[in-house]
């Protein structure tokens, strides 16, 4: 770090920063007083210069410091303001005023915006809350896409307390509004409860509602001249507008780690640079000149793509370098780097916790010191491929530890998708796309023209991204691995390389100096002596390199295998809301998941408007999530315990994102779209379907018994998958026995199957053996779980599986009482949040739940 300071200062800035976010009060006190021991002790012991010293206990000091106000100070002040605790306000009706902080962002039959509050119930405040205004009729849809930001809006409704992750490893969506500084949500329900007024005044709102007008005047000019998918997908790579990508293109791209092509970042803003200065030397200005307008005009291209992280700090750091050199100074990539993320941090700590601020500074500084010690091993390459390649491979591996941590896959065919469409994207299409834009906002056919040609470059982007999305094998999933874990890849990464720079300069000759006067068997001895004394000073860095690989190979492997089990066995049960979702890991290894889910919808051909743009599916956004961060790379069985939209729905994107063996279902079908989509899904990837009936037995391994008690059928009845509407009576009910532990699982059976399950004499000895947790069926509903049922089995615990506030009224009070009356203890997802079974030898069973 010697000559480099602020550098030193920003890196100690960013450690102090983090541990203040992961630690607090007594804690952190320890810590800080620690590495101030540290400190003077390699002060003491190492001889290091007390100007490094106190530069970095400041650092340290002044970042954990500045945290913890910051922080501290992110408290909610409308309780206080209404007379309320928090649990009062909640629920709460209220009216409100305020001002439009952000863009109203309409999506079916709802509009979202932040709303800079100013008063409740006639108390003066000064908070932010996030407003969703239910949409009545589409008429009020059109009317709300007229609200901008600045305007004032009055509103009435209720407030609550964002949601808090159900499940663990879910997403936590309290905790990110709080980094927002959002502390409420405001609930609206139709127009009549608002009144928006436009601002008469200018004020610095203006600027971003005049911003606004301007972007979304110029996402109309892209509809008006590129065809769909097109359009949608210039809008992500011009302005950084990723609503209106086709989904299914996005998600194609999201496989292949393409997505930062979609995300406006430092490409495009070197794009935007590199246009300008073209653009601007054509009207033969002097450097100077042409450098300061693309200094003044690097802020507003921030500004109209939509002022995320990525863009700030590819932004501030072009403006530094630009500045540098108009001054004729030394640019330095780190001092630039570290400036900026000096400034971001200091105007918003919590920038430090974004995916996107933390994954453009760590590629850019990867670049910056990675790729110099990458070029010496491609010098064999022709120069120009050589640089792009060591730029792709580097950006590749300086951000795969955060990427699997935040989103849990690579793909394998990354390097290459990227190093074959990343040139054409920011050195063709883009440039086009910018051109086509500018042409067509004077003259409509030429800016077609351009665009014509920046769709058929689309295309064969879209043909190749497609092609490389039928070699789902290339994708890898990885559980979220340790913060120790990524620092020990980034040493590692450094160090292979850095040996691997000294290895490649070793095995070319020292350049010869020959004077005239030495004759030449002197010069040629010289030459060995530098020779051999190059060799003795790398020898022992040659030994180090494989062990130091192996050790990297090794931490690789730790990272792709998933938590250890220690000889226990798990059983999840996860909050999928008003469903069912239950995970299995036996002692092996082996992971069952039964059901997944489902969203319901019972809307009506004709409120087709209040469709979201990407509706809420529970499978895609909460199971398939909590599947990859939990390092699970296959499933070994998927079960339907029957075809019910709330346990099967959610499964459809099981099937599409986690390579599954096989496919057990209760030998009935539904003739429902969404069942037919999964069957047919299976078929196509060649998932073994197996019918499964009572009297049969399922082995995972040696630990683990799947015995079937329901539905009865005999084979030959199952062979001709009869059509079944009421499929709560077929519902498949097993007893998993795991580790000596014995879980009933029921699906929705009713009261029916419950006799006929204890009165069939195949399932007498299962019966008689009892179970120890029982899952009660159809989530609590009266329809199941008889007196009968639940004294005969003899379980100590009951499990409920209900979402919180559904309409349903789930679960029934008489079944809730009946339980009790048996002496079980009742666990509730509606109320605890994902329900973890931990299930050792010898009966014990450890037991927690998200929600305390």
């Amino acid at each position: 770090m010697q000559g480099r300071p602020l550098l030193l200062f920003t890196l100690c800035w960013v450690v102090g920063s983090s541990t203040a976010s992961l630690y607090s009060g007594h804690r952190l006190g320890w810590l800080w007083a620690g590495m101030t021991v540290l400190l003077l002790a390699s002060k003491v012991l190492l001889k290091v210069r007390w100007g490094v010293v106190v530069m970095v206990w400041t650092a340290f000091t002044l970042s954990g410091g500045y945290w913890e106000w910051h922080d501290h100070s992110n408290v909610t002040s409308l309780p206080s303001a209404v007379n309320q605790d928090i649990t009062g306000l909640s629920q709460m009706m209220v009216d409100a005023e305020g001002l439009i902080a952000t863009t109203v962002e309409v999506d079916g039959d709802r509009a979202d915006m932040n709303v800079n509050l100013s008063e409740i119930n006639s108390s003066v405040v000064s908070e932010t809350v996030l407003i969703q205004v239910k949409l009545l009729t589409k008429e009020e849809q059109q009317e709300a896409g007229k609200w901008q930001r600045g305007d004032t809006i009055k509103l009435k409704g209720s407030l609550e307390v964002p949601a808090a992750a159900r499940n663990y490893d879910g997403f936590d969506y309290r905790n990110y509004l709080r980094t927002k500084e959002i502390h409420w949500i405001m609930k609206v329900k139709g127009l009549q409860n608002t009144e928006v007024t436009t601002p008469t005044s200018w004020s610095m709102m203006s600027l971003f509602r005049v911003n606004d007008a301007l972007r979304e005047k110029m996402a109309s000019k892209i509809d008006e001249l590129f065809h769909e998918p097109h359009a949608g997908y210039m809008k992500g790579l011009i302005i950084g507008m990723q609503d209106d990508v086709d989904p299914e293109t996005y998600g194609q791209f999201s496989q292949l780690g393409l997505t930062h092509i979609l995300a406006v970042s430092g490409t495009h803003v070197a794009v935007y640079v590199a246009c300008l200065m073209i653009l601007l030397s054509l009207f033969r200005l002097s450097r100077e000149t042409v450098l300061t307008i693309v200094i003044l005009l690097v802020p507003c291209y921030v500004l109209l793509t939509g002022f995320s992280p990525s863009v700030v700090r590819s932004g501030i750091m072009s403006m530094i370098t630009l500045y540098a050199a108009r001054r004729g100074l030394l640019k330095d990539g780190l001092h630039i780097i570290s400036a900026a993320a000096l400034m971001m941090l200091i105007w918003n700590p919590y920038l430090l916790l974004n995916v996107s601020f933390q994954l453009s500074f760590i590629v850019t500084l990867g670049l910056i010191v990675y790729v110099p010690l990458t070029m010496s091993l491609l010098a064999r390459l022709p120069r120009k491929f050589a640089g792009a390649l060591g730029v792709t491979v580097i950006a590749q591996l300086t951000s795969f530890p955060l990427t699997i941590y935040y989103f849990n896959q690579f793909s394998l065919l990354s390097v290459v998708a990227n190093l074959l469409l990343v040139p054409l994207i920011s050195l063709l299409v883009m440039p086009l796309g910018m051109i086509s834009l500018a042409i067509g906002s004077i003259w409509v056919p030429g800016g077609r023209c351009v665009a014509w040609v920046a769709e058929w470059l689309d295309n064969i982007t879209f043909t190749v991204v497609g092609w490389m999305n039928t070699y789902p094998a290339f994708i890898t999933i990885w559980s979220s691995p340790s913060i120790l874990w990524i620092c020990c890849y980034y040493i590692l990464l450094y160090v292979l390389l850095r040996l691997g720079k000294l290895w490649v300069e070793h095995a070319q000759p020292p350049p010869m100096s020959i004077d005239d006067t030495v004759p030449l068997e002197d010069v040629l001895h010289s030459q060995q002596r530098k020779i051999e004394s190059r060799s003795n000073k790398l020898s022992w860095k040659q030994f180090i390199v494989a062990p130091l690989l192996l050790l990297f190979i090794v931490l690789l492997y730790k990272g792709y295998q998933p938590e250890p089990l220690n000889g226990a066995g798990i059983v999840s049960f996860l909050d999928v809301g008003q469903g069912d979702s239950i995970l299995i890991t036996t002692p092996k290894g082996k992971n069952i998941l039964v059901d997944g889910g489902g969203t319901v919808s019972f809307r009506k051909q004709e409120d087709s408007w209040k469709n979201r743009k990407v509706p809420f599916e529970v499978g895609e956004k909460v199971v398939v999530p909590l599947l990859k961060k939990r390092g699970i790379h296959h499933l070994d069985a998927v079960v339907l315990s029957h075809g019910d939209q709330d346990h099967i729905g959610g499964l459809q994107a099981v099937l599409d994102h986690i390579p599954v063996k096989a496919l057990l279902f209760n030998g009935t079908l539904t003739h429902t779209v969404t069942m037919e989509k999964l069957l047919s899904t299976a078929l196509v990837k060649d998932i073994p379907i197996y019918a499964v009936h009572n009297t049969m037995v399922m082995q995972p391994d040696e630990y683990t018994e799947m015995i079937f008690l329901s539905p009865e059928m005999t084979q030959d009845e199952q062979m001709e998958l009869p059509i079944v509407k009421d499929q709560n009576h077929s519902s498949l009910v097993f007893i998993l026995d795991m580790n000596g532990v014995r879980v009933l699982l029921t699906g929705d059976m009713d009261i029916a199957n419950e006799m006929n399950i204890l009165r069939n004499e195949a399932n007498v000895a299962t019966v008689l053996e009892g179970a120890d947790i029982i899952k009660i069926a159809h989530h609590g509903s009266k329809t199941s779980t008889s007196e009968e049922w639940l004294a005969r089995w003899k379980a100590t615990a009951a499990v409920i599986s209900a979402g919180f506030n559904n309409s349903y009224g789930h679960p029934k009070p008489e079944v809730v009482d009946r339980i009790t009356e048996q002496g079980m203890g009742i666990f509730r997802t509606d109320q605890q949040g994902e329900i973890q079974m931990r299930l050792y030898h010898h009966d014990k069973v450890w037991v927690r739940n998200k929600l305390k």
